[in-house]
């Protein structure tokens, strides 16, 4: 192949700041971008073999990429914080001309069967020509220079030949010998300023709607109302390519194509425990990516259980010291900014949550004065869902004391980066309170105002901190709180919740675990006693099955709630609670069945016909959905057999 000069690639950006136009250009040669590309992911030579996934197996797993996340990020993300401050110090260098080589692709019909389906193609030779211009405001400059730079990577060191979705042996790819259509330059433009807070909105404060298109001569056109519409857009754009199975480039077979798109839901989110087993920053990064590929916006990190507290907290510092599994075991404030950041540059917003009064035993191993009914044992079921039992004491003036030091340390940290703070308040156990000196009663109606007390002090912190409260469901409908209007309720237990939550006027998340738990259907973690065995056959957990992908992308977000309460229903998670999930197996069990959810919550359960969404349509998108995960180093479960994604509807009843 004919080498060309390192002709750059134009980035130039234009917009305004404090009413007067800016014009901003940057380079990169196209042998720097192909060495950035390979700084972001170095395969091994097998891996970049295009046909490598004949054998997924042969692949090995990137450990080493792991270890790059938090690396990269801590760079891109100090710099697109910084850019919201001073976007005006990106490098500034002189255009090029486009590249005279790009041609249309004319063809006749008969030569069109000979040489395969009409294409528009990209290669490393033709990089040259990612040409971008950016119409948008300063704020946005880094984000998005950022994200292009991220596409280049994945287009052309991780695209994949998609030769398991055709039947064996067809001609599905285009002849390398034709003349061809390259893609002759790339034009993004914001059409509105981003809001303030974009980093961090509230539901449906940012507009993530864009509209995409490639000609026919390979001109291709973005426009967005937000930076974050222009992330979704570029991720669109690169799953619109594959690459030839010959090594000659990436190329689409849909152009010329136009795409208008926009989300059905403003809240898409991952709920990920990370108190039951720990996850180290490259696992939470790593997650974050293939959420943003996948269009989700929200990540929940579930950060503390009765289990361990793996949260460094410096105004109390032997919380993580002696509440984690091991030492090491726990986020520093470092690693927490570096998480939330990494999210804040993908269009993901993480936010965190510390579920109490009750799952806080893990307190009681450095306080065990707050803690009512710690670890009683045996009989830890009668006061709790999981051991260890124990919950904070609700009258307590200790307790308060102790809030007051944690909220005043993790609000102010975590709220640059997220509009929400989860407080918890599931599974609140009446029984424990028997052991609380304050309380000194498992009576509801004792128990109520107590919490509702508990509730409204750790709300006010939250408030104070810029936070809008998330509660579980118990609060609202089996407590029955006096919640202020600004609390988002998560529901988890039934559709009937969902419908209740926003009857009440409240806006709701849905997640019913009967649809939506990943980690259902996996057999029991709890151990049966010789004694107890025979009555706990065949040891299930407590939601069998296993939620299969098309039950996941069957479930309705909108079902039973009338029309004028839909507005309430800002979207839902999918939740990955871990007792039997660690890094090891994490890929595996949330992908590609998050995958489902993902486009239920983006698109909408039901078709523009009001009908349900085709599985066997789906099923192909999510299949290569799949293979791009893996290519990415996401290790991602398969979809079907390679026979059935081979042969269409020939696997279908």
């Amino acid at each position: 192949m004919q080498k060309r000069a390192n002709v750059p690639t134009l980035i130039s950006v234009e917009g305004s700041k404090d009413g007067k136009q800016h014009r901003i250009e940057a380079s990169l040669t196209a042998k720097e971008t192909v060495q950035s590309a390979r700084k972001e992911k170095s395969p091994s030579k097998q891996s970049r073999d295009p046909l490598s996934s004949i054998h997924q197996s042969r692949i090995s797993k990137p450990r080493v990429k792991k270890a790059q996340f938090g690396k990269r990020s801590k760079r891109s993300n100090d710099r697109i914080i910084q850019a919201y401050e001073e976007p005006d110090s990106i490098l500034q260098q002189k255009p090029e001309p486009k590249n005279p080589e790009h041609t249309d692709l004319e063809v006749d019909d008969q030569a069109r069967k000979e040489i395969g389906p009409p294409s528009t193609w990209m290669n490393h030779d033709s990089i040259t020509a990612f040409c971008k211009r950016l119409l948008m405001n300063a704020g946005s400059y880094a984000i998005v220079e950022a994200a292009i730079k991220r596409a280049q990577a994945r287009l052309f060191e991780d695209s994949f030949v998609p030769w398991k979705f055709y039947p064996r042996n067809s001609n599905f790819e285009p002849a390398t010998n034709a003349t061809r259509t390259y893609v002759s330059g790339i034009t993004v433009r914001q059409n509105a300023t981003d809001p303030v807070g974009v980093n961090k909105p509230l539901a449906g404060a940012v507009n993530e709607s864009y509209t995409l298109s490639i000609s026919g001569d390979g001109a291709v056109e973005i426009t967005a109302v937000s930076s974050v519409g222009v992330l979704r857009a570029l991720e669109t754009f690169t799953q619109l390519f594959y690459q030839h199975s010959s090594d000659a480039g990436v190329y689409t077979p849909r152009a010329p194509v136009y795409i208008t798109d926009a989300p059905k839901f403003s809240h898409r989110g991952l709920n990920m425990d990370v108190a039951r087993s720990y996850f180290a920053p490259s696992d939470i990064m790593r997650t974050i990516d293939a959420l943003s590929w996948n269009k989700f916006n929200r990540l929940h990190l579930h950060a503390t259980d009765a289990q361990t507290w793996p949260l460094d907290i410096p105004a109390l510092p032997n919380l993580s010291k002696n509440g984690a599994y091991h030492p090491g075991l726990s986020y520093t404030p470092e690693e927490l900014r570096e998480i939330q950041a990494y999210g804040t540059a993908r269009g993901v917003e993480v936010f965190i949550e510390i579920d109490m009064p009750g799952h806080t035993s893990s307190i009681g191993l450095t306080f065990p004065e707050l803690i009512t009914g710690l670890n009683i044992q045996p009989d830890w079921s009668t006061y709790a869902n999981e051991p260890p039992s124990g919950s904070l004491k609700l009258n307590s003036s200790v307790v308060y004391a102790f809030l007051h030091t944690l909220w005043e340390d993790l609000l102010p940290r975590i709220a640059p980066y997220s509009a929400y703070f989860h407080t918890g308040g599931d599974e609140i156990n009446e029984n424990v309170y028997l052991f609380d000196e304050t309380v000194k009663s498992n009576d509801t109606a004792v128990i109520q105002p107590l919490l509702q007390k508990f509730v409204d002090f750790n709300h006010g912190y939250a408030r104070a901190a810029g936070l809008t409260p998330i509660v579980w469901e118990e609060m609202l409908l089996e407590w029955n709180l006096t919640l202020g209007s600004d609390v988002v309720v998560q529901t988890w237990l039934s559709d009937d919740a969902v419908l209740q939550s926003v009857s009440k006027g409240f806006k709701t998340l849905v997640g019913n675990y009967n649809n939506w738990y990943l980690d259902c259907g996996r057999g029991a973690w709890i151990d049966s006693l010789p004694t107890t065995a025979s009555s706990a056959y065949p040891f299930n957990d407590y939601c069998p099955p296993t939620k299969n992908w098309r039950l996941i992308y069957s479930y309705d977000p909108l079902t039973g709630i009338p029309s004028n309460l839909s507005h309430l229903v800002l979207g839902g998670e999918v939740h990955m609670w871990t007792e039997q999930t660690d890094p090891i197996n994490l890929d595996n069990i949330v992908w590609p069945r998050a995958s489902a959810a993902a486009e239920v919550l983006w698109s909408g359960a039901k078709d523009e016909m009001g009908q349900n969404r085709s599985q066997i349509e789906a099923s192909k998108r999510l299949g290569e959905m799949r293979e791009r995960m893996v290519r990415r180093g996401v290790w991602a479960a398969p979809v079907q057999m390679v026979w059935c994604q081979q042969n269409g509807t020939q696997c279908a009843l």
